[in-house]
């Protein structure tokens, strides 16, 4: 097969799932490795494609454009982990926790093996599953319902009148970009609805979104980013990020990805809490 064919085959897959992995691609293709590689390095030069951790995903360059599960579960991955530990270790037993979806929220799911006595609300179905797998008989699973979207959110008017009644102790969110102008976004305005619908059942909000995040914009504002009280990201988020952000949420929490690479419980940066009178 000549390379601009096999490029051509990767580009229809791409564009079909929203995104291919190398290891899948090596097997299917019968190339090595590299051969591969070089094939997505030529597709990105020419804006094709977004190269990733492992793999390559469609480009995204409108505010509507939202990939799927899939796609997005290849965007840093080691991110998304030491976000994941980091937050787990605001969990303490007994508490009631809301889980939006999302891949970086799915993440946390699958490191709450050490909490004990959970009750969880989600509108994600993956995230329920990853909870009840577990096996464990002291953790409630809630699942809103509603309309399923391409990240595999329940949302619309079922999954908000759900949440309307809720009152939980502490909401994780997910999100698909954030900005100074815009807040915390979200490209599917139904899902931007029922995550304000989430966000509104917590006592305490705590959002969760990876340095890649940054200067992101959605279609519809979730929340403001004075309405986070704590904002969990990566050590890959720029100083001059950390800066603003420290002006508007009321706590800066990163976590050092190299710390939970292989690891089964995280650790983090000390956290940037605004002084008491500033909250």
């Amino acid at each position: 097969m000549l390379a601009r064919q096999r490029q051509d085959m990767i580009l229809d897959e791409v564009r079909r799932t929203g995104a291919v992995q190398v290891s899948d691609l090596v097997q299917r293709l019968g190339v090595s490795d590299m051969t591969i590689r070089r094939d997505l390095d030529t597709l990105a030069a020419r804006g094709e494609v977004e190269k990733v951790y492992g793999g390559a995903t469609s480009v995204l360059d409108r505010s509507t454009d939202e990939p799927g599960f899939e796609a997005k579960s290849v965007y840093q991955p080691a991110e998304k982990k030491a976000i994941a530990l980091r937050a787990a270790e605001m969990i303490r037993p007994g508490t009631a926790l809301g889980l939006s979806a999302g891949t970086t929220t799915w993440t946390l799911a699958r490191h709450l093996d050490d909490v004990a006595d959970l009750t969880v609300v989600t509108n994600s179905v993956r995230i329920a599953d990853v909870l009840q797998q577990r096996g464990r008989t002291d953790r409630t699973v809630i699942l809103t319902g509603g309309v399923r979207t391409p990240s595999d959110a329940l949302v619309g008017p079922v999954a908000v009148r759900a949440l309307q009644s809720l009152h939980l102790d502490v909401v994780f969110l997910g999100v698909h970009g954030m900005s100074t102008r815009a807040g915390f976004t979200t490209p599917n305005l139904d899902e931007s609805e029922t995550n304000r619908a989430l966000a509104r059942t917590g006592n305490r909000l705590v959002v969760l979104a990876d340095h890649a995040k940054w200067s992101t914009v959605g279609i519809s504002t979730i929340v403001g980013l004075d309405e986070a009280d704590v904002l969990v990201t990566d050590d890959g988020l720029p100083e001059e990020a950390r800066a603003t952000l420290n002006e508007h949420v009321s706590e800066l929490a990163i976590a050092p990805v190299a710390a939970a690479d292989g690891a089964s419980t995280g650790s983090s940066e000390e956290t940037n809490p605004k002084e008491d009178d500033e909250k």
